[in-house]
């Protein structure tokens, strides 16, 4: 008796584990890839963690093969984004110490006197005495006073956004800078607006203090956006600068026209040169950029692309809402975007350069 009962348990543990056995062997059918797939993944992972670091070092721009770079970027922009935030704590504390956007990007009633020397930016010889008329209308002080931007999106008038339907991603971000009175749809740019800057040779409205409308029309479409213009970066600015200020003030209150401390804009220069970075002048694109780094915990860029053709050799205008062809400015266009593809790389910031799903 002792024996069959012995017999049977044995007959039913024989059972039990062979049923165990087939379970197992349906899980991990059903669940796990062949070994070819796990190969290609780890292949794939080896080739991203190659460009990046390819990319985190890239070279000066004139050595670029521009063939050859946009099909191994397009290969990199495919791989999973890998954020930093050590990287960016990196970041925002040298540009804070050195530069100070935080307390100084633009003039304020409370960084700035009535009677103080301001100083230009590249007119060295030359300063401007504020006066207090001018003091008067300058802002109480920054809107981001006492705390720290969320997600930011820096938004360029580069080509590659043309039909990139970025809209509705940009206008979800907390904070957004755009450029140069550049136009707003909610397709590809988004319509939300926190910063634009103004350039004073976009002031050519004849007759501003009697007529202001066509001004405030143009100003309007971006809401309460502060709209920045370097007033004091040389002295040909001041005119058109103070003039729009003078005009707008007292129409659009809730809109300041705020000038960039040339201070700041100073320190940031000596921050970039220090990085080796040899221009004229910084585009107030990739000041704006290092203005977000600073300010903002997560950073996007849109529209920042220096070639005519895009990652699948596809043509591009110079800018997303006309057909101009770009002028020889001053700025090192294709040397600033080598440095937002490092920082991209490193994890500091999102360089976006493909259209948003």
């Amino acid at each position: 008796m002792a024996l069959s009962f012995l017999r049977l348990v044995f007959s039913l543990l024989m059972v039990l584990m062979v049923f165990q056995g087939v379970c197992v062997m349906f899980y991990y059918t059903r669940n796990t890839h062949s070994p070819r797939d796990g190969t290609a993944d780890r292949l794939q992972q080896v080739r991203c963690t190659k460009l990046r670091h390819k990319f985190a070092i890239i070279k000066p721009a004139k050595s670029i093969q521009l063939q050859r770079f946009t099909q191994e970027l397009s290969d990199f922009m495919s791989c999973p984004y890998q954020s930093n935030t050590t990287e960016r704590e990196l970041n925002r504390m040298r540009l804070q110490y050195l530069c100070n956007a935080t307390g100084s990007l633009f003039l304020t009633k409370q960084n700035t006197a009535i009677n103080q020397t301001i100083p230009y930016e590249k007119s060295t010889a030359k300063t401007y005495k504020m006066n207090a008329a001018i003091h008067g209308m300058l802002p109480e002080d920054f809107p981001w006073s006492g705390r720290r931007l969320g997600r930011c999106a820096v938004v360029g008038s580069g080509g590659i956004l043309k039909n990139s339907s970025c809209g509705r991603e940009i206008d979800s971000a907390d904070y957004v800078i755009r450029f140069n009175l550049a136009s707003i749809n909610d397709s590809d740019v988004g319509l939300k607006t926190d910063l634009i800057t103004i350039n004073p040779s976009q002031i050519r409205f004849k007759n501003l203090d009697k007529n202001p409308e066509p001004l405030v029309e143009r100003v309007s479409v971006y809401g309460n956006a502060f709209l920045i213009m370097p007033a004091f970066a040389y002295t040909f600015c001041t005119g058109q600068s103070i003039k729009t200020l003078r005009v707008l003030h007292p129409i659009r209150p809730q809109q300041p026209v705020v000038f960039f401390s040339p201070t700041y804009l100073r320190a940031l220069d000596r921050f970039w040169k220090g990085r080796g970075l040899k221009e004229v002048r910084l585009s107030t694109g990739f000041m704006l950029i290092s203005t977000a780094l600073e300010l903002c915990e997560d950073v996007h860029v849109y529209g920042f692309w220096p070639f005519g053709t895009d990652l699948h050799n596809n043509s591009v205008p110079y800018h997303y809402y006309d057909e101009l062809s770009p002028h020889r400015y001053m700025h090192s266009m294709p040397e600033e975007f080598v440095r937002l593809l490092q920082l991209h790389s490193k994890g500091a910031l999102t360089l976006h350069l493909q259209p948003c799903s």
